[in-house]
């Protein structure tokens, strides 16, 4: 049973979330605003994840990553994992899951996960996640994907 998981689990909104992932020493985090919970029971979270990047191909490998929730204040933090980069971990504080996944402190809170499945969905795959700990790490509001505007560039993406 995760301590508290009613107060975590209502941080997940259509916010905006750094996904880190990593196998040993080769390790990165992406921006999603796509994570919903989906069942109480186990505890599981759904996170929709470009199969062509880089972080896939960490995730499918290790099998583990954490969902990081984004306050309201770190829209910074959005746009620069929202952008490939070589070592975009640099430069920030990092604490390591209980899975192994990083962690990244500047985060209202974060869940690490374990993998349970993947689905297709269209251009994207759903990975459907088993939370195995979870904890609050700052104060603050969650930031939400509708106080983005065009960070990420969607609007070019939609048919």
């Amino acid at each position: 049973m995760i301590e508290n998981a009613e107060t975590l689990v209502k941080q997940i909104s259509h916010g905006v979330y750094v996904i880190g992932v990593g196998v040993g020493e080769r390790q990165n985090a992406f921006t999603a605003a796509w994570v919903m919970q989906v069942s109480f029971d186990p505890l599981l979270l759904a996170i929709s994840i470009n199969p062509e990047h880089y972080s896939y191909q960490l995730l499918e490998e290790s099998g583990v990553c954490t969902v990081n929730v984004l306050g309201r204040d770190r829209y910074a933090l959005a746009e620069h994992f929202g952008r490939s980069a070589p070592d975009k971990m640099a430069g920030f504080y990092w604490q390591q899951a209980k899975t192994g996944a990083p962690v990244l402190s500047e985060s209202l809170a974060y869940f690490d996960c374990q993998v349970s499945h993947y689905a297709d969905a269209g251009d994207h795959k759903i990975v459907v996640c088993q939370v195995v700990a979870a904890a609050t790490l700052n104060q603050g509001r969650p930031l939400l994907y509708s106080e983005t505007g065009d960070m990420d560039g969607s609007s070019e993406l939609y048919g």
